[in-house]
């Protein structure tokens, strides 16, 4: 267990790009989200205008069309834009889940043929390593990849796949060596274009929050890919899966810190101009107390965040523990923040007049997806004993 040796005081850049995406959120994407939410439509006008900005080339070396960035920048992004539209904030957190696999194990052919339009966002890429049966435990994948001359043909299904049923490619995960001795070696990675034959969107989830972001579960049927579309080697998936993580949680982690400090603002503003008996009720010391207990939440968890990408990108050993640490603590601040606001505002906060109540719908998941808060806590946990 190490602190960050690397700053995270922002730089002067940061602070420009930080400041440039919340003005593009406030004017162009803010007026979209209640309208996202109640069509549970994914939001096409966000995407391309994310792409227009070069937003959705934050995570991509310039060498490939991208700007460039470090995993903070990209998360100070996804941190302004979920301030205003957890929905739109998600569209560069899963691009950018859905590439990293590219981005740490793919060959330079690979990148070459992949990482341009990516970074363009011409093309959007999801992540698929989640089962019916295989959530928490991502060993227990079913779907299969069998070795066919120069290709593989996969056969199964994934869940819960978010902007699974609008992405152009997908990075499955399935088993290649399903008898293998060790878990940790059953399975492999492999980039799937989304038009090849034997691919389908079965369904498409009704959701609680976070609702115009298509969460997709798809199936493969004989589906063929060449056996260049493999990432790394046979058996290497889950040590791709667990990469990825460390450097994927972090933008869940932003999400979450931009729920709440959106649900914060709201309600700060609504308690300085609502009156009750005669005064505003942000005279009231409940309230004071309520609003400076959100604001502390909301404060620790962006300073954890922003520590835990400085120490993942100075290539911390402890990476997986920084990573868990943020999502952790960034999502049950945003539980709290939001459920906070909605009583601050009363009976406003609970109907959709306001963007409280579905902040605070939103804001549940992100103490789930990409490991639950228990897994997390498993994580922190045991690097501790292993230092120890």
């Amino acid at each position: 267990m190490t602190p960050p040796t690397g700053a995270y005081r922002l730089s002067d850049e940061q602070v420009l790009l930080r400041d440039a995406v919340r003005v593009l959120a406030d004017e162009r994407i803010a007026p979209r989200a209640a309208e996202i939410d109640r069509s549970a439509e994914f939001p096409e006008d966000i995407r391309q205008l994310l792409a227009t900005h070069d937003i959705l080339g934050l995570p991509f070396p310039e060498q490939y069309g991208g700007v460039g960035t470090d995993l903070l920048t990209v998360c100070l992004a996804i941190e302004q834009i979920s301030r205003v539209c957890a929905t739109s904030g998600l569209i560069l957190a899963v691009h950018e889940l859905g590439a990293l696999p590219i981005l740490l194990a793919g060959s330079d052919e690979q990148k070459d043929r992949w990482l341009p339009d990516l970074a363009a966002g011409r093309t959007l890429i999801a992540f698929a390593l989640t089962e019916a049966e295989a959530g928490s435990d991502a060993s227990a994948v079913r779907t299969r990849a069998v070795r066919d001359g120069d290709e593989y043909v996969i056969d199964g299904g994934k869940r819960f796949i978010s902007q699974g049923s609008v992405a152009d490619l997908v990075v499955v995960f399935a088993a290649t060596d399903p008898a293998a001795e060790k878990s940790s070696r059953r399975l492999s990675a492999f980039v799937v274009e989304t038009d090849r034959p034997g691919f389908a969107v079965t369904r498409i989830e009704h959701k609680m929050g976070i609702r115009g972001s298509p969460t997709a579960e798809l199936a493969f049927s004989a589906l063929r890919v060449p056996a260049s579309n493999r990432l790394g080697e046979e058996g290497d998936g889950f040590g791709i899966a667990m990469r990825t993580f460390e450097r994927s949680r972090p933008g869940i982690a932003a999400q979450a810190v931009g729920i709440a400090q959106g649900a914060l603002e709201i309600a700060a503003r609504y308690a300085r101009e609502r009156k009750q008996f005669g005064r505003p009720i942000g005279e009231l010391q409940m309230i004071q107390a309520m609003l400076a207990d959100m604001d502390a939440q909301t404060e620790a968890a962006r300073q954890l965040l922003y520590a835990s990408c400085a120490a993942i990108e100075d290539g911390a050993g402890d990476a997986a523990r920084w990573a868990a640490l943020c999502k952790l603590v960034a999502g049950d601040a945003a539980m709290r923040v939001t459920t906070d606001a909605v009583q601050v505002l009363g009976g406003y906060g609970y109907i959709d007049e306001f963007p409280v109540e579905r902040m605070m719908r939103d804001a549940k998941i992100t103490q789930l997806y990409e490991g639950t808060q228990q897994i997390q806590r498993l994580v922190i946990a045991r690097s501790l004993l292993r230092d120890s």
